[in-house]
């Protein structure tokens, strides 16, 4: 067996291998941008916790239709409003924290979640629930995740520029008619978007790691943030293609081996990728040295 018939002959042999991959492509190209600002916010643990935020909402979709794909991504959807909406409110009325408010709907969040589908479903609904099944997206699967994207994509194109300044500049939109609270608020929305939309394929447990492990990574091969989402989206999809590979010959769960992947990739970049790894930074302070 040949590379090429090793990495490619899945994806021509099997359909459903192909609709894995197109799906992992367009969360990987819609949650770069995501994950580059979640990093430069330093909000990555809030996507984390908003991934178990849409959990409850899904699991009452799911209490109430099955695994039904509308009824599970709507609550998904108003769950994760709700709950960011709730702990940025509770952060500005009282004095606890955003991060520590988001903490608490994280952890009540996920034990509702899982309640209300025990309720229902035995343990493999729960485990497909969590950790997803990226190799049964069916069509109306991808046409959700498809549109996620374009919608992730075509809202970039109008508030990128305010997003940028509110992340260096905070104070700036506020001076200028106040648009940060609006750019913040739509922001959330795509958070939460490209979330319910991962979830169906990689579960709550598992998406935000396609989000945020590539983002993370970026920091290490480029300076400038269109370079770094460029970067998150090249690592995504490399992430993706590899995962569903090892998982093929291997008979590996795929959401894991996905991510896992990532997490490779990740630590390659910390030891040494070219804008400052390790090994970057050794070699600057040798070259200064000499």
């Amino acid at each position: 067996m040949t590379l090429l018939d090793f990495v490619a002959g899945p994806f021509i042999e099997f359909g459903f291998m192909r609709r894995a991959l197109i799906g992992c492509v367009a969360l990987s190209l819609s949650g770069a941008p995501i994950g580059v600002f979640l990093v430069l916010r330093r909000m990555s643990l809030m996507g984390d916790v908003m991934a178990h935020a849409i959990l409850p909402g899904a699991a009452v979709g799911f209490l109430l239709s099955g695994f039904s794909l509308f009824a599970m991504t709507f609550g998904g959807v108003v769950a994760g409003l709700t709950v960011a909406l709730a702990a940025g409110a509770i952060s500005r009325a009282t004095a606890l924290k955003e991060d520590a408010s988001f903490a608490s709907f994280y952890l009540v969040s996920l034990g509702l979640g899982v309640l209300i589908v025990s309720l229902k479903g035995s343990n493999i609904d729960l485990l497909h629930v969590l950790f997803g099944n990226v190799l049964a997206l069916d069509d109306a699967a991808l046409i959700l995740i498809a549109s996620i994207a374009t919608a992730t994509f075509l809202a970039f194109a109008v508030i990128y520029r305010l997003l940028v300044a509110e992340c260096f500049d905070p104070g700036f939109l506020r001076t200028i008619g106040g648009a940060g609270g609006a750019v913040h608020f739509v922001f959330l929305v795509l958070v939460v978007l490209n979330l319910v939309g991962g979830f169906n394929a990689l579960g709550t447990l598992m998406v935000v790691g396609l989000i945020v492990l590539p983002a993370a990574s970026s920091r290490f091969w480029g300076e400038g943030i269109g370079l770094q989402i460029v970067a998150a989206s090249i690592i995504g999809i490399v992430s993706s293609v590899v995962g569903l590979v090892v998982s093929y010959h291997f008979g590996l769960p795929t959401s894991p081996a996905i991510i896992l992947t990532a997490g490779a990739i990740h630590a390659v970049s910390i030891l040494a990728g070219p804008n400052g790894s390790i090994l970057s930074q050794a070699l600057r302070a040798q070259h200064l040295r000499g």
